[in-house]
């Protein structure tokens, strides 16, 4: 079987016979052996393959160019060459498959907007193949803290007839011809059902009986938006609490975003994102370990922000959401640390959050982040089942078609709050990484849906 490269190049002694695979990075020949610099994908750094003239297979060493992929048999013996301590002398090479001269990946620099127009291939760059390395190996984080934790991994429907935040920015489900659009009993369901833009509602539901749970998983937003911060497909984390208050919601939202940036940090694959992507990445990633997240008001920090002096392109004013630009100036340039903001106007937010008692305010909160503003946004949910009723109201809300909802505050009602982490803004956080388009290994977008 063979050998991953991550492997071979952390062995300490060159002595074993072995056999990789992977694709050729970039050839040298001289007249009696040639270098094969071969990766693959298993880690950043390449292996440096000597094949002698005569060895078998070296009669199609010509053919082993930039994007072939090979098979190597030989042992490992220490490399006079900077920089790595191994190299592979080869008893055998054997040519896979060729790849011709119009090779997209020839060893130059290559634009992220190229790269995204053929996807399919971009894995094999140093920079996007450490960036899906990334992402798996956050994925595997996120597992981890819940579970560690004794949280129960939840399912949630992908699709579904409910609209968690209201937005009517859903994509539709359907399998009726296009004469029958608009037929709702002959659909499929019987009814218009959509794909998912949160597990949150089925979520509460779970928690409910199970005490913590999460879900993680795709979600979708038909929101024509153009952004770098925006994709129609996107991955949530999305954990509920029960018996659980806004101060505890916050206090697991913290400790989720410090144990995921403490993993990050020693991922072997920041380098390449230090180096060519943000330099201060590590700086960044490492205040968020060095002292707790600060707390304040919706309320303090319109306070802040108008008071500050700064010419925000979007208006600063109490009932407004916060736009990016204010989180990052309380993030970046007043408290140089990542912030907590909590108690929003309830005429800004959904109608599943819990009224405080001011009756003005709800006990909203979205944890900001230097370089990236919101990560994560939650709240305590209404447990209330007259209150509850009484927002349906007010947001225009379907009180039957929620019925299954509204039934959790009938039957055994108990506090309870969650929050959900935009995976990818995650991923650009812990990257550095400006757009989302370069985090999702296919994203989808307006106007966008190859492969």
């Amino acid at each position: 079987m063979r050998t991953l490269i991550k492997h071979v190049l952390a062995r300490t002694e060159g002595s074993d016979s072995l056999e990789v695979a992977g694709w050729v990075r970039t050839r040298r020949d001289s007249k009696a052996f040639s270098f094969i610099e071969l990766n693959d994908g298993s880690c950043l750094g390449n292996l440096q393959i000597v094949a002698d003239a005569g060895i078998p297979g070296y009669e199609d060493v010509a053919k082993m160019t930039t994007g072939a992929s090979v098979c190597v048999s030989g042992k490992l013996v220490p490399s006079p060459a900077k920089g790595q301590d191994w190299e592979m002398q080869a008893v055998s090479v054997r040519l896979i498959g060729t790849a011709p001269e119009d090779y997209p990946l020839q060893k130059k620099g290559h634009t992220p907007e190229f790269l995204r127009s053929i996807a399919h291939l971009r894995p094999r760059t140093n920079l996007f193949g450490a960036a899906f390395r990334v992402r798996s190996r956050m994925a595997y984080a996120v597992h981890r803290f819940f579970q560690e934790r004794d949280f129960v991994y939840m399912h949630t429907p992908i699709i579904t007839a409910s609209d968690c935040e209201g937005a009517g920015e859903m994509f539709r489900v359907t399998s009726l011809p296009d004469d029958k659009i608009g037929k709702d009993a002959e659909d499929f369901f019987g009814k218009r059902a959509y794909l998912t833009v949160s597990g949150q509602l089925e979520g509460e539901a779970t928690a409910c009986a199970l005490s913590n749970i999460y879900t993680f998983g795709p979600t979708f937003r038909a929101e024509n938006s153009n952004t770098s911060r925006h994709a129609a497909e996107f991955w949530m984390v999305e954990p509920e609490m029960a018996f659980c208050d806004l101060a505890g919601d916050m206090d697991v939202a913290e400790e989720m975003l410090r144990f995921l940036v403490k993993e990050a940090l020693a991922d072997p694959d920041l380098a390449i994102f230090e180096k060519f992507v943000d330099k201060g990445l590590r700086e960044r990633l490492e205040g968020v370990l060095g002292k707790p997240f600060v707390r304040i008001s919706y309320t303090d920090a319109v306070k802040l922000l108008e008071e500050s002096g700064k010419d925000f392109q979007y208006p600063v004013k109490y009932g407004l959401n916060l736009q990016s630009e204010h989180e990052r100036w309380l993030t970046e340039e007043h408290f140089k640390q990542p912030v907590i903001v909590f108690n929003y106007p309830k005429e800004i937010k959904p109608f599943y959050m819990r009224l405080n008692d001011d009756g003005k305010t709800v006990t909203a909160m979205d944890v900001l982040v230097p370089g990236i503003g919101e990560i994560i946004g939650g709240s305590q949910r209404e447990e209330r089942y007259d209150v509850l009723l009484e927002n349906f109201k007010q947001h225009g809300i379907d009180a039957e078609a929620y019925g299954w909802y509204a039934d959790l505050r009938k039957y055994g009602t108990v506090p309870h709050a969650g929050f959900g982490l935009g995976f990818e803004r995650l991923l650009m956080f812990v990257t550095g990484i400006s757009n989302i388009r370069d985090v999702i290994p296919f994203p989808r977008t307006p106007g966008h849906c190859e492969y």
